[in-house]
């Protein structure tokens, strides 16, 4: 590959990559967006899920009192545990990722 053939591989190469880092971008900008919005409700969440309130409603479910078409997944066992785990593990990935970004002086 001669040194012409060697500069356009690089700037094609580097094109690909401002081209995904935009993309990229672009997305995690919208999911901060959306987990700004969200985390107040976050809070309430964490605090009805195995509260006497939540405790209550499982109870009324299980005992046919709510109705059937009801959707309920906040009333099984694992859906906002699941949920409010997955939740908290990628706040503390964002952490791990900015604090390497740091190391490595990319910010």
């Amino acid at each position: 590959m001669n040194k012409k053939e060697k500069q356009i591989s690089r700037v094609t190469r580097m094109e690909k990559i401002l081209d995904e880092l935009t993309e990229t971008n672009r997305a995690l900008s919208d999911a901060l967006d959306k987990a700004s919005k969200i985390r107040a409700d976050v809070g309430k969440l964490s605090r009805y899920y195995g509260s006497p309130d939540w405790r209550q409603d499982l109870d009324d479910d299980e005992a046919g009192l709510l109705p059937s078409d009801l959707k309920r997944g906040v009333l099984s066992q694992d859906g906002a545990y699941n949920a409010l785990t997955e939740y908290r593990a990628l706040l503390s990935r964002m952490l791990d990722t900015v604090a390497s970004e740091l190391r490595r002086g990319n910010m």
